[in-house]
Parts: C-alpha cells; structure tokens; sequence
C-alpha cells in the first residue's frame, strides 16, 4: 500500500509540473517587429509591431529617422484558438515613407506587458533609388507590350573572384533580375563546369525574392543556384552558359470598356522567354614551386592536432591514433598523412570521418582519421609524430605542422588466449585473432564396412528425397508469388485513379488553406504516385523522358503527354513565381483534375 501511495503521489507531482511548465510557455511573451527588407525612395510601407498578449499599455516607439510617418499607430486585436488553446495578440502599425538612399536601422519598440518592461527586436531597411528610365526606353516599352525585353527579364552568374589558386574554393551564383510580376521558370540547364571540382550549395525550398538596384532600374531578385568550385588545374579555365526557358503572363489592354471589363481589364497572353548566362572566365594560378615532400594537397587554413587512446599495451592489444584536420578549404580533398609505426606492428587502413559543412567560403570543419595497428612483440616503441603540410591563402606560402611524438610501452600478453580488437572505437563490432597454428585434434575412428552405414541407407536416400522435394517446393512458392505480383500490378493499376483523386482531395484543401509548399508537394506526388501506378514502373526509376517515352507506347496524344509534362515543370519551379499565388494554384489544380481524367481513358492495358 505504502508503495501504491508514493507511485500516486509522483504521478500528481509529474503533472502539476507538467501543468506549470505549458502553462508558463502559454504566458510567455514575445514582441516582434517586422518591416520589408528592402523599398524605393517614395514608396509607402508597413511597420509593425506583435505582442502575443492583450495586457499592455505605455508603447513607446523609437524616431523613425530617415522615414515620414503618414499614418499610425492602428490597433489590431486578434484571437485565436489552436489546438484547444485560446491565444492573444495585439498588432500596432505605422505607414512610413521612405525619403533617402542609405541603409537604416529601425530600434525596437518598448512596452509594458502583464506589468513587465519589454523590448522588441531592431529592424533594417534598405532603401533604393528610384528608377532611372529614360524617354527612349519608355517608348520602347510601351511599343512592346506583347514582349519581354532583356532588360525587363534576365539571369546572371557571377562568381565571387575570377582569379585564384588550384585547389582554391570561388563561389558561383546564378541569379534573377524581373520586373514582370507573373514569371514562371519552366526548365534550367546548368553547365557541366568541367575542370572543376563542384559541390553545390542546399538553398532554401522558396525562393527568397528581395528588391535590388540594378544598373539604374529596381528589380525583384532571387538567387536560383550556388555552387562552390575547386579548380583542379592551372590556366583559364571556362565555366560555360546556362540555358533558362520561362514564361511570363502579361494582361494586354483592349479598348472595349465591355470586354475589359468582363476581361478584368483584359486579354492574359503567355511569353516564352528563353535566357542565357554569358561564359565566366576564371584564371587559375598554379601552386608555387617548392612543394614540401609531405604535401597534403590542401588549400586554404587548417590546423592539426593528435590524440592516442593509451601509452602501456600488452601484445596483441589496439593502439588506436586520432588524427582532426581543422579549418577551411578543399577540407575533403586532402590525402591522408601517413602514420610511420614501427615495422613489426600489424597496421590496418584508416577510418574517415568528414564532420563538415558547406560554406561560401569552402568546406569548413573537421576531417577525423583513426589509425589502427596491433604490436605483435613486447618492448618500447617510438611512434614519430605527423608532418602535415598545405598552402595557406593568406601568407600565399606553404605551411607546415607537425604533430607530437608518442612513446609507447608494449608488455608480453598471454601466448595463447585469442584476443579481441575493435573496429577502430567501435567496441561492439569484434574481430577475433586465431593462433597461428593449432595441434592436429587426435580421436579414435571407428571404421564401417561398404553399405553397412551410408550406401543404401536411410541417410543415402533423404540425400535424393530432400533436394527433390525442396526444388518443388521451391518452384510452387516462387510460381504463387510471380501470381500475386502480378495481381498487385494489376490492382495498383486499377486503382490509380482513386488514390490520385485522393490525393487531390488532400490537394484542394491546402488550395482553399492558400499552403503553397504543401499543396504543390501533394500536387507532385500525385502526378508521380498515378503515373507510376499506371505504367506499373517505381516511382525511383521514373524521369521525365522515360515517362514520355511509355506513354508514346501506350499511343497517347502527345498533346497529353507535352500538358502531364508541363504541370510537372511548374509544380517544379513554382516557388520562383513572384506573381499571383493563387491563381497559379488554382490553374494547376484544374489543370491535374483534367489531365488525369484525360490519361484514364488514353492509357489502355
């Protein structure tokens, strides 16, 4: 009972804790100010302050220097409840104008919250000059509705430096420049940068749109791709153009009130628009001469440092080194030092681990080697220290570093017991050392006449009987599964088009939710899901040009084919859409119903 009774009491103890803690993180609070990052020289913009609770008063705004207040502070209270928990908030606003060119920091607000003084975050605010069009230009605009100028709509690739060192990181980046509001980006074809080691840079899943002051004009800008390139040679080496196919939806004025009024203000016309980068030239200097004999092949800044796991071992027993090469640069390109251990030792190839990151700058972090060797005779040993040589960018000289020497004592161990090494520091995978050589095992053998033990036997005949039956057994089972194979093929055929109007369903909501990344995501699944499901193919071994070439055999309008294609294209690139969400998402969602629709009765089995 006694038992029963602390069991219970720490059960209510848990969740009056429990209670306290959700109810201490629900009265947390936080006050946030937020502000576009960058605007134009007369242009009107929101300012605005959150606090997640309705108990306040006494705000207090910083001077607003470099901006003219034209309207504020508005109050907005909003209420909402998630998950059964109600939730407050209260959001003050201010319409400010921007009056200068520069660079300015907007400082938090303060207020008092539930009794308590509270300051929120500080906010910067590029501000642009205005465009700087000339007559010409204007004219030509205006006599161009009907397309898109490369002025209006381009891509760039810059890189970072355009001379450097073999084996030195640069930065390239692929950028665009729009001032169309609707643009879609339906196809990117990006160069092999041949003579380059490249690895390319994880962006974010939407693209980041910012305004930018480009050559006289504004622009809206978001970077498409980076990448971080390793030269491997000296001399000039070309990173060739990039191919880019974009349309761009542009409303043409008609001159019938009526029609454009029916029209919303007119006729929707769609642009192709086909963008190449210029070729980028980098020079590549070769490395100086006087490579030190233990040159690692590194570029950059790195450091090194050793640690070893004992310093008295007996025979037979693991003498674990650790090497961490440290720094920035062609971190991954390095060879691995070389470790002298005395000549009797038994020296096993060393474990790699590359604990690095990606980085404008190269690869940053940590590359770990584990050295491994066993000592087969007692006695004390000298194990020499590192050399680790590489070419430092900042003094544009070779560097050397060495690490310390290790003395180690090795005691006779026991002759004859097996011993156990690790797998380097991995104490749960053991590899068992045998003796050399063992005694031959001497029994007593007792002989048996011709057919009196085996020959003609029980035993003789199972030998027969039992692979007999196991090959027939064999084949039954393997004839049962290719049936149900089959049948499975056949139900995910039949099936497709319930699980893709499913999935739409889902799709539909998270339209009428206005999600954009979760709606595309189950947008693209579906096509995948409902394309592998009729051609019997794993979505794995799915590409868009094996898919056109199925659907050829299956004798399907290849109007059909160009329209699955080119849904897919803008799911895909969807997220570098500037212009109107929404009515992208609703086209798309239109366009897959029909599609699908359309595919069920083309594709006949």
């Amino acid at each position: 009972m006694k038992f029963i009774r602390i069991k219970r009491a720490v059960i209510i103890l848990s969740a009056i804790i429990t209670y306290c803690t959700q109810s201490w993180a629900n009265e947390k609070v936080t006050f946030t100010t937020s502000a576009p990052e960058a605007v134009v020289v007369g242009e009107q913009f929101k300012l605005s302050y959150t606090i997640n609770t309705q108990d306040v008063n006494e705000l207090k705004v910083p001077s607003f220097q470099g901006f003219e207040v034209l309207f504020g502070p508005t109050r907005a209270l909003q209420n909402t409840i998630f998950n059964g928990n109600m939730s407050e908030s209260i959001t003050f606003s201010y319409v400010l104008m921007a009056k200068e060119v520069g660079e300015y920091t907007i400082p938090g607000a303060s207020i008092i919250a539930k009794g308590n003084p509270i300051t929120s975050n500080a906010v910067k605010v590029k501000v642009l000059p205005q465009d700087q069009v000339s007559n010409e230009t204007q004219g030509k605009e205006s006599s161009s509705q009907a397309s898109v100028s490369n002025q209006d709509l381009f891509v760039t690739a810059t890189v970072n430096k355009s001379t450097v060192y073999e084996q030195e990181a640069l930065l390239l980046t692929y950028k665009i420049y729009t001032r169309e509001a609707n643009l879609q980006l339906n196809n990117a074809k990006f160069p092999d940068l041949k003579g380059f080691h490249s690895q390319e840079i994880e962006m974010p899943t939407n693209a980041k749109w910012t305004q930018e002051h480009y050559k006289g004009r504004n622009y809206f800008t978001a970077v498409i791709r980076q990448f971080v390139l390793f030269p491997q040679q000296s001399g000039k080496l070309l990173i060739e153009p990039a191919q880019f196919s974009m349309v761009v939806r542009k409303a043409m004025p008609v001159e019938d009130p009526f029609e454009a009024f029916f029209n919303g203000g007119g006729n929707v016309i769609e642009i192709n628009k086909k963008i190449s980068t210029p070729k980028i030239t980098i020079n590549v200097n070769a490395l100086p001469q006087g490579k030190p004999k233990d040159f690692s092949g590194g570029v950059g800044s790195f450091n090194i440092s050793s640690s070893i796991n004992n310093k008295d071992f007996k025979t037979n027993d693991a003498i674990t080194i650790k090497l961490v090469i440290s720094g920035t640069g062609n971190l991954k390109l390095l060879s691995n030092p070389e470790i002298r251990f005395p000549e009797d030792f038994e020296i096993y190839d060393p474990k790699v681990d590359n604990q690095d990151r990606l980085t404008q700058e190269g690869v940053t972090g940590n590359k770990v080697i584990e050295y491994l060797a066993i000592p087969r005779h007692a006695g004390t040993y000298k194990i020499p220290g590192v050399s680790f040589s590489y070419f430092d960018l900042q003094s544009k000289s070779y560097k050397t570093l060495k690490t310390e020497d290790y003395v180690v004592k090795v005691e006779k161990g026991a002759g004859n017991s097996e011993q156990a090494i690790t797998n380097f520091t991995n104490k749960e995978e053991l590899k068992v050392l045998g003796e050399d050589i063992r005694y031959i095992k001497q029994n007593k053998v007792t002989l048996h006449p011709k057919g009196h033990f085996f020959y003609g036997g029980m035993t003789y005949w199972l030998f027969y009987i039992l692979p007999s039956l196991a090959l027939i057994i064999f084949i039954i089972i393997n004839r049962k599964q290719a049936s149900e194979n089959a049948n499975i093929a056949k139900m995910r055929i039949k099936k497709a088009n319930k699980v893709a109007n499913k999935r739409m369903k889902q799709a539909g909501k998270l339209l009428a939710e206005n999600n954009k990344n979760a709606f595309y995501d189950e947008v693209l699944k579906t096509l995948w899901g409902y394309i592998s499901d009729k051609l019997s193919i794993p979505v794995s071994d799915l590409s868009k040009d094996n898919i056109e070439d199925n659907l050829i055999n299956y004798k399907v309008d290849e109007s059909l084919i160009k329209e699955f294609l080119k849904v897919l294209n803008e799911c895909e690139f969807a997220r570098f859409a500037p212009g109107d969400e929404t009515q992208a998402m609703d086209k798309v969602y239109s366009s897959v119903l029909k599609i699908i629709s359309d595919m069920e009765s083309s594709i006949k089995h």
